[in-house]
């Protein structure tokens, strides 16, 4: 089974990615938040924990309000680092752990944390910035990461309490892992500080230390504490403190404490602390049958005859031709497909059997593979193909065979009035 090997509370100012990259180790006025972070550099050296649990916030470079979730779980292979705005920084990407993210999703779903999930994006500072100094990266990470991005920037953001309850269930989904595994759990952000409007440059010591002993010894306290109050006592931004209630969830009800520092230099308080479990069985007595309820909900589906429901593992393993495929939506990549589309196949990224399902119109295979259905729709509308054929292909008929099993002969599909697509009505 996977273990816990406690904690980790950070901030994430891109302060600290800034001292990496410019050497500042020397400059007196830099050299602390390398000091500071020692403990944590020399912790995770000596526990080797294969994945950290990743816990930030996206500051609108990957995630943008066209569509802003609570809680977004990475399920990708690998994770690059974010542009954000003068070009990405000089570090590799970090592998991702699809198998514990897709087991930590089922056991979460199961415990009524609505989810969503993400792949394909680049992780910004709310990441890189604390994990370029926590880990050696010269030669590639050491480790897997799973990183699961809260949505703390637009109003309403999830609850203290809501983010605690959410660590509870996260110890139970990483202790139900059947891999014999080693996690920590990487909480980010804060501490008291505001970066916008006339209280710009916002800080509160006094508050910052408060939060500290009650996170550690007392966390119940901090449950009941809106959101206004935690904005009123560390900044609008500070609120992002939350995020540290789901790490601190995650760990035994009684932690050691064995590393805190605080340094506030400029803008934001750069805090690291190390939590170690006190109880590394704490909820075990229970995890057979959280583990068998989780797993109830989708027994048997994959068992459900011509079906294949898209699952995590489906979605990861398709990413590559599922995105290729979604961009057909956008019209100058749709036109330039129709167009030449053995240039496009050969411009993409997509394995020879990929472009080999979708140069023949495999809809059966295609599906098999790994695409979702909705994507297939899109290209058939895209080559003039109505969706009856496809339907009649996915079950081996033809369209005259499948248009005998339903009630009325309507055909149609999802095009619109795009003059570029064309017409095809092969079967």
């Amino acid at each position: 089974m996977a273990r816990i090997l406690g904690g980790i509370a950070t901030s994430h100012t891109p302060t600290i990615g800034f001292a990496v990259d410019t050497d500042k180790e020397a400059d007196p006025v830099w050299a602390p938040i390398f000091k500071d972070y020692e403990p944590v550099q020399k912790w995770l050296a000596d526990k080797q924990p294969d994945v950290l649990f990743f816990i930030y916030n996206d500051h609108v470079t990957s995630f943008f309000f066209d569509h802003y979730s609570h809680f977004a779980l990475g399920i990708g292979e690998e994770f690059p680092v974010a542009d954000e705005g003068g070009g990405p920084r000089k570090l590799p990407a970090i592998k991702g752990h699809p198998v514990l993210a897709q087991h930590i999703a089922t056991s979460l779903v199961a415990d009524e944390f609505d989810l969503s999930y993400f792949q394909g994006k680049g992780l910004d500072h709310g990441v890189f910035s604390p994990l370029s100094l926590m880990w050696p990266h010269a030669d590639g990470w050491p480790g897997a990461i799973v990183p699961l991005q809260v949505g703390v920037l637009e109003f309403p953001i999830p609850t203290a309490r809501r983010c605690y309850a959410l660590g509870r269930a996260l110890r139970r989904a990483i202790l139900s892992f059947p891999e014999d595994i080693k996690v920590a759990i990487v909480g980010t952000g804060g501490l008291a500080h505001q970066v916008h409007g006339e209280r710009t440059g916002f800080n509160n010591t006094p508050w910052d230390m408060e939060f500290l002993d009650m996170l550690a010894d007392r966390p119940q306290e901090l449950l009941d504490i809106t959101i206004a109050q935690y904005a009123e006592r560390g900044g609008i931004e500070g609120a992002e403190v939350v995020m540290w209630l789901i790490m601190r969830g995650a760990l035994s009800k009684e932690i050691k404490r064995i590393h805190q520092s605080y340094y506030l230099p400029s803008m934001t308080p750069i805090c690291s602390v190390i939590y170690e479990e006190s109880d590394a069985t704490e909820g075990l007595d229970t995890i057979a049958a959280h583990k068998a309820r989780a797993d109830a909900e989708l027994a048997g589906v994959e068992n459900i005859a011509g079906s294949y429901p898209f699952t995590i593992d489906r979605s990861v393993k398709s990413f590559r031709i599922n995105s290729f495929l979604h961009k057909i939506i956008v019209p100058s990549t749709r036109k330039r497909f129709l167009a030449d589309e053995e240039g496009a196949l050969a411009d993409s990224e997509l394995t020879e059997k990929e472009k080999d399902l979708i140069r023949r119109r495999d809809w059966r295979g295609l599906v098999q593979y790994g695409v979702i259905f909705f994507l297939l729709e899109k290209l058939a509308a895209a080559v003039g193909m109505t969706s009856q054929q496809v339907y009649a292909a996915m079950r081996g008929d033809t369209v005259e065979e499948f248009q005998a099993t339903r009630n009325a002969q309507i055909v149609y599909s999802v095009a619109g009035d795009d003059p570029g697509k064309i017409e095809r009505n092969d079967d």
